[in-house]
């Protein structure tokens, strides 16, 4: 993946990213991304929830190979991949609720199942008594919980999580691993990208590791 300029075309002697990056993880699997600022991490996860196509080789996703899709079937790809933001990304306009419910009703699912489903989520992660609050309103830690609620509420077959628990003190960092071991025991595919190796150690799992844009651990 080479790095470009917003509004710029990639060259040839564009710098690259990353380079030489190979790796499978099984269906179900849960694997750590670690790697210091710079690395690389947020980069492989664009090429993971296909933000971002590779200059060079190939990505599967979901038993499904990227490069081979129509515009359509890429859109009901990316249905299946539950992303966790650095940023958030949360619509300000819309509230706590309705920034959770997004992805239930682009799926078309039930008003009745979207109430259950998200009150029930936001109980989970303590919010429970700020459902009609905006983004604006929240703290830094209750945004990234509203960012990871949205992000599982739909099961996803794939969870793509760069720093989930960067912004929540210990106990709720705790409460939302919890949750995405959860989800994972269910079959979600999870990759994490963490600094803190704290709790790497307390959820022991394969980790990928990178160093200047390469992959240098698997395991």
């Amino acid at each position: 993946m080479k790095y470009r300029r917003a509004g710029e075309a990639i060259l040839a002697s564009s710098p690259d990213v990353i380079s030489d990056i190979s790796f499978a993880i099984e269906d179900g699997g849960f694997r750590w991304l670690t790697g210091a600022s710079g690395a690389g991490k947020t980069s492989l996860l664009k090429l993971m929830y296909l933000a971002e196509h590779p200059s060079l080789g190939r990505i599967d996703i979901l038993g499904t190979q990227a490069a081979r899709i129509s515009r359509r079937e890429m859109a009901l790809l990316r249905r299946r991949i539950g992303v966790v933001y650095q940023d958030f990304r949360l619509l300000d306009h819309l509230s706590a609720y309705d920034n959770v419910a997004l992805p239930m009703r682009l799926a078309r699912k039930s008003e009745a199942q979207i109430r259950a489903d998200v009150t029930e989520l936001l109980r989970w992660v303590g919010l429970s008594g700020k459902l009609d609050r905006r983004p604006a309103e929240l703290s830094g830690g209750e945004q990234q919980r509203i960012a990871i609620a949205r992000a599982v509420v739909g099961r996803p077959k794939l969870l793509v999580a760069d720093e989930p628990t960067g912004n929540l003190d210990d106990d709720q960092a705790e409460r939302l691993m919890l949750l995405i071991t959860a989800l994972n025991r269910l079959g979600t595919t999870v990759v994490v990208a963490t600094h803190n190796l704290n709790l790497v150690r307390r959820y022991p799992a394969p980790r990928l590791e990178l160093a200047g844009g390469r992959l240098v651990a698997d395991g």
